[in-house]
């Protein structure tokens, strides 16, 4: 986006993270279309990632869920060790405002509100202290989840699988942590990120409540391995950002409902829900 428009480049987020000079280098190439907003139909930054780790970074949401589930808000001890993610299906990515099925098979259907940082550059084993600084930029990131199902999936050792892997929601920009630097609270930036649902706010909170941040998460990803450029690492939801955690209090999603994810300076997915995909 320049001017409140769209300098196209003739190239996807991806291969231009790959090229030599990366984004720095896409920035002064001379556009080959330039689009109104309105008029653009947004695909997801990078529609398919080389991998997509999901972290679960908020304190407050860990407690919500652990009361909505099991009557128990306490966090395990081993949460506070170091941060703990899973891997998401990179082939099941969709744009901001693409439709989003039902996972066949579930009844309790749910959105998370979440921001995800994009790898600029291969690397490995980082410092949490300057691991920020292979960050090329964030989205707003939602993790449909089936939670009936994930009720099963999780009391067994492998954690979260079907229930997971059905949709993720990616976008509408990517935003680079220069134009975020502003922001800068604690270990992450004082945005609002916030959840509605047929135009009704759910909940949310803000970023910087976020008690492992970027940093550690990457260092704990590329311990022994290689993150690759535009992997993706989401945050897992801010307190309340999800219907889980509201225990009662608002429904689950059906057909024909309308979702925004929305974080302050990221934009917002809007996506319409609906029926299950034929099995």
């Amino acid at each position: 986006m320049r001017d409140n428009k769209i300098h196209a480049v003739g190239a996807g987020l991806l291969e231009l993270l790959r090229a030599e000079g990366g984004l720095e280098a896409a920035a002064i190439r001379e556009p080959t279309e330039i689009v109104e907003p309105a008029t653009a139909d947004l695909l997801a930054p990078i529609p398919v990632p080389p991998a997509v780790r999901d972290f679960a970074a908020f304190e407050r949401h860990i407690s919500n869920a652990g009361k909505a589930a099991v009557g128990d808000g306490r966090v395990s001890p081993v949460w506070y060790e170091y941060p703990l993610f899973y891997f998401s299906n990179p082939a099941a990515i969709k744009g901001p405002h693409d439709e989003v099925a039902i996972a066949p098979g579930a009844q309790l259907w749910d959105y998370e509100v979440e921001v995800a940082a994009v790898i600029a550059g291969d690397c490995s084993n980082l410092d949490a202290a300057t691991a920020e600084e292979h960050i090329a930029g964030y989205l707003v990131y939602c993790d449909w989840s089936a939670r009936d199902i994930s009720a099963s999936e999780m009391g067994f050792v492998y954690g979260p699988s079907k229930s997971k892997d059905a949709s993720t929601s990616l976008g509408p920009f990517l935003v680079t942590p220069d134009e975020l630097e502003p922001y800068r609270s604690g270990r992450g930036y004082a945005l609002r990120m916030d959840g509605y649902v047929n135009d009704e706010h759910y909940g949310g909170g803000s970023w910087d409540e976020i008690h492992w941040s970027f940093g550690e998460m990457l260092a704990h990803a590329s311990r022994g391995t290689s993150l690759r450029a535009g992997d993706i690492i989401a945050s897992g939801p801010v307190g309340t950002g999800c219907i889980q955690e509201l225990s009662g209090r608002r429904p689950y999603l059906v057909p024909g409902d309308t979702v925004r994810i929305q974080v302050r300076e990221l934009g917002a997915i809007s996506v319409r829900i609906t029926a299950p995909e034929p099995s």
